[in-house]
């Protein structure tokens, strides 16, 4: 009788402590509806426009003034310095905004100047990057681009690890001022070939890998 209640009392500690170690492995947070084919049409990315970023090359274009025009990269402080002018603020800035506010700077040395600004390296700032952290081959930031999915950046990174636990995985996204952790199953997307666990991403994004257990 004794021994019956003891059995009984190992098979729920170890029942109590399986049902642990299987929450723990298994991805618990909401989902994100599956990459749409068109992605631009939504909301949040279509009224994305990039912004610029320390490490980024920009090309400065004056209409008829070649002498004040070149190629500059943005420093780690966000600014630039041209042949007029220095520690220009360019970080987190369109390339349009840039050429409208060169134009009222240059305006002082310049009749009527006529800027167009384009970027022929792109970095971003890091609100604007997409960071893979944990077991990916290469874990890195990486530039957003234009209907960028999780499958896309998997690319970009090498994919999973042997030690990846990419069913386990979560994605964090700042939604309307706050930080909304979802469900990845990157396991099923680039192993099992199951597309319907493809997302799109978002500038921004961090995707969290963590380690298998077993």
């Amino acid at each position: 009788m004794i021994k019956s209640i003891y059995n009984k009392k190992i098979k729920i500690v170890f029942l109590f402590f399986t049902s642990i170690l299987i929450n723990a492995c298994s991805n618990t947070g909401p989902t994100l509806p599956s990459a749409t084919l068109h992605p631009s049409s939504t909301k949040d990315i279509s009224s994305y426009e990039y912004l610029v970023g320390p490490g980024d090359s920009l090309n400065i274009f004056v209409w008829r003034n070649p002498e004040v025009s070149g190629n500059f990269t943005v420093r780690p402080d966000g600014k630039i310095t041209t042949s007029l002018v220095e520690d220009v603020p360019v970080s987190g800035k369109t390339p349009t905004q840039l050429a409208r506010e060169f134009e009222k700077i240059l305006s002082t040395y310049l009749r009527d100047p006529i800027v167009t600004i384009t970027v022929s390296r792109f970095v971003g700032p890091f609100s604007e990057q997409i960071r893979i952290v944990g077991e990916a081959q290469e874990p890195q930031s990486i530039s957003y681009t234009e209907n960028m999915t999780l499958l896309d950046v998997m690319v970009e990174v090498g994919g999973l690890t042997e030690f990846a636990n990419g069913n386990s995985a979560s994605l964090i996204r700042i939604e309307n001022g706050k930080q909304v952790q979802y469900s990845v199953y990157i396991t099923d997307l680039i192993k099992n070939g199951d597309i319907s666990a493809n997302v799109d991403m978002l500038p921004g994004d961090i995707i969290i890998i963590p380690e298998t257990w077993f």
